[in-house]
């Protein structure tokens, strides 16, 4: 036994220095780091084994020594989990439902957050929704025994949305009753097509004064469009949703839909008033959104409850519904968050103000919420009154 445990502290150290010169190959060489990923990977898998032969053999101790347990037994995995943590690599270690189990320290920084507050997630949740489907068909047959599994996917939340490169394994544990993935992310494939909205540059969106200033100009340029609907003795213009729509669009989101009651049967008898979305947006996909109904999903539920409603991160695609061609609204919009309003005007709801942002803008708020509350109220009280059954 003694012969055992010494073949596998020697093992364990041989591993450590292995581990140790490839985070200097990383740091050094970092256009190389595919490479240097997969074979992180393999000795990952390598540490696997040794955790399951340390198991082992502690198993088999414990009945011939009754005495306290020796403290280099329980040195031998904090070193090994200490070299988990430390790898330059980021690694997640994912369980059967795609929860996260563990997670490294550089895998922590490539999801924005801390190990403790990541464990336990969806990793799914940390992925673009144009990309989300992809992975976890990949992560279910990699359950499966399907093999090892590399794709192209993009990271996005809270504001932020990177290109990453995905390697998934399934491990299998002697102490686990369900396999486990590992899986490794890396810089995209070079050649690699981009999905979605480009990554952003880290924005000022956090500075309060900026926040301030910003949704103050929202409510001016709107409340002078709203007073041209008024005019002197209430004859102004028509009250233009197109135009309310695109000036939201302009300064506060990426897409903008108005959905308006215009019948006297209630208000779920709504009709899409306008549509507002990015300058580069394909005119296939701003036709599928305006003809896609408006009295399902959120904004069906806002006019039905008129209630607002807040998705400061999106986590299931199909809150908006579905288009004609049955893909999720959200996923081909590459939405990051949302919130839609009720119009509330003098006789109760008018209609659902919804706004979008992409996944590499910063989430709304419960400050941004108020404001487009406000805005909300304000168009319901512009609007004409309805017609007469």
């Amino acid at each position: 036994m003694s012969d055992n445990l010494a073949g596998l502290r020697r093992e364990i150290t041989a591993l450590g220095e292995r581990v140790a010169a490839l985070g200097s190959t990383h740091a050094m060489y970092p256009d190389d780091a595919q490479s240097t990923a997969e074979a992180a990977l393999a000795e990952l898998e390598y540490a696997e084994r040794l955790l399951g032969e340390a198991e082992e053999q502690l198993s088999r101790a414990r009945p011939e020594q009754p005495g306290p347990r020796r403290s280099g037994d329980d040195g031998d995995r904090v070193l090994l989990r200490a070299m988990f943590a430390e790898l330059s690599v980021p690694v997640v270690l994912l369980d059967h439902d795609g929860y996260i189990r563990r997670i490294n320290n550089a895998g922590a920084a490539q999801l924005g957050s801390a190990p403790g507050y990541l464990t336990g997630k969806p990793f799914a949740h940390f992925v673009d929704l144009r990309k989300r489907a992809t992975m976890q068909s990949w992560l279910a047959s990699v359950l499966r025994g399907g093999g090892t599994a590399s794709l192209e996917s993009r990271l996005a939340q809270r504001g932020w949305a990177e290109d990453v490169h995905l390697t998934m394994t399934r491990l299998e544990l002697p102490t686990e009753a369900h396999p486990l993935v590992l899986v490794a992310m890396s810089p995209p494939m070079s050649g690699s097509e981009e999905e979605g909205p480009a990554p952003l540059e880290p924005e000022v969106e956090d500075q309060v004064v900026v926040l301030a200033a910003r949704r103050l100009d929202v409510l001016t340029r709107m409340t002078r469009l709203l007073l041209r609907s008024a005019g002197p003795g209430g004859k102004g213009e028509p009250l233009a949703l197109a135009d309310a729509a695109e000036l939201l669009a302009d300064s506060y989101a990426d897409w903008v839909l108005l959905d308006v009651c215009d019948l006297p049967t209630g208000p779920r008898a709504a009709r899409r008033a306008a549509v507002a979305g990015p300058p580069d947006a394909p005119e296939e996909l701003r036709a599928e959104v305006a003809a896609a109904p408006c009295d399902s999903a959120v904004p069906g539920e806002v006019l039905g409850s008129g209630q607002s409603q807040l998705f400061p991160l999106i986590e299931e695609e199909d809150v908006l519904g579905y288009a004609e061609s049955g893909a999720p609204l959200l996923a081909a919009l590459g939405a990051g968050s949302l919130m839609s309003v009720p119009l509330r005007g003098s006789r109760g709801v008018r209609g659902a103000l919804t706004l979008i942002r992409r996944s590499n803008r910063g989430s709304f708020r419960l400050a941004d919420l108020g404001l487009i509350e406000e805005i909300g109220e304000h168009i319901g009280l512009a609007l004409p009154p309805r017609p007469s059954a």
